[in-house]
């Protein structure tokens, strides 16, 4: 069966936040959970004993537990948090920079959707040095899996991201706190009164970007739950719903009917819509710009 995994938190929230949130995500029909700041090192709700005792919560619940890495490395102190992280020894790493791959020596990671792999030749190289399991570049889509597909290596899965308002890009500029006229090393962490991010319109007053700190998200939310059935049918092995501040367990179950086909794609989309923090989008996976809704496979078939 298609897994389904929770990606890391996004934005920033409180500790005891994050604490409930977990607990639910423990009793969840997930089966992966990838936990840790991927965003901004300044986030200091949480620590990384903190992390490991989300992680032992929800290894004690079934749960395949996976230690997300920050995608933008700029100092020594962050460098340090880093190999701590990789050193943890009791859970696996998603490596989201190269500078992670690296401290991993050769251990078993999944390569993270911020790696830049497009072509099968780079997927072969972290392959090489030790990637399990890779989460597809979001504006790849189903054409380029297949082609990539081709080339895999044996036993090396495919992840991909099926939910959520995605994560472009990074910068060393903090938006938010630009947003606010606050230099970013004295942001007064104004990203945590914003825990699904801030939104920003075009100048139409149409919704456009999500700023998260350093990292620009899309204003619409991905949904791929119309496709399970097709990423299993061309082998894809996990799909990956990205965490909200409200209503994650309720999609989460809604991707779970779907893929077990006790309700059809229709009703699961009409259990997740109440859901959306922004407008409904799934362009990608059909070579068209991201922010468009598509047909699905099945109706175009």
């Amino acid at each position: 069966m298609l897994k389904l995994s929770l990606g890391p938190v996004l934005t920033y929230w409180a500790r005891e936040t994050l604490f409930e949130f977990y607990q639910v995500i423990a009793e969840s029909a997930v089966d992966i959970v990838y936990i840790g700041e991927t965003v901004c090192s300044r986030r200091h709700e949480m620590r990384l004993d903190d992390w490991l005792d989300v992680a032992d919560l929800l290894a004690a619940n079934g749960k395949e537990v996976v230690l997300s890495s920050q995608a933008l490395i700029e100092s020594n102190s962050e460098l340090g948090a880093l190999r701590k992280l990789v050193a943890n020894g009791r859970f696996g790493v998603e490596a989201n920079d190269v500078g992670a791959v690296h401290c991993l020596d050769g251990a078993p990671y999944v390569a993270g959707p911020h790696l830049n792999i497009y072509n099968p030749p780079a997927l072969a190289t972290y392959a090489r040095t030790g990637a399990r399991r890779w989460v597809m570049p979001l504006e790849l889509g189903r054409a380029q899996l297949l082609g990539m597909r081709a080339g895999m290596a044996a036993g090396m899965e495919t992840e991909v991201f099926a939910f959520g308002r995605m994560p472009l890009a990074f910068s060393a500029r903090c938006f938010t706190a630009r947003k606010l006229n606050l230099p970013k090393d004295d942001c007064r962490f104004s990203c945590m009164e914003h825990p699904d991010g801030l939104l920003l319109n075009t100048r139409e007053g149409q919704p456009f970007l999500v700023l998260n700190g350093i990292q620009t998200q899309s204003a619409s939310v991905h949904n791929l739950v119309a496709e399970l059935a097709d990423m299993r049918g061309i082998g894809v092995d996990v799909a990956r719903i990205s965490p909200q501040s409200s209503g994650t367990a309720d999609i989460i179950a809604a991707f779970d009917l779907a893929r077990r086909g006790a309700i059809d794609t229709a009703e699961a989309r009409r259990r997740i819509a109440p859901h959306l923090v922004g407008a409904e989008c799934n362009g990608y996976w059909f070579g068209e710009p991201g922010i468009a809704l598509h047909r699905t496979v099945a109706e175009a078939a």
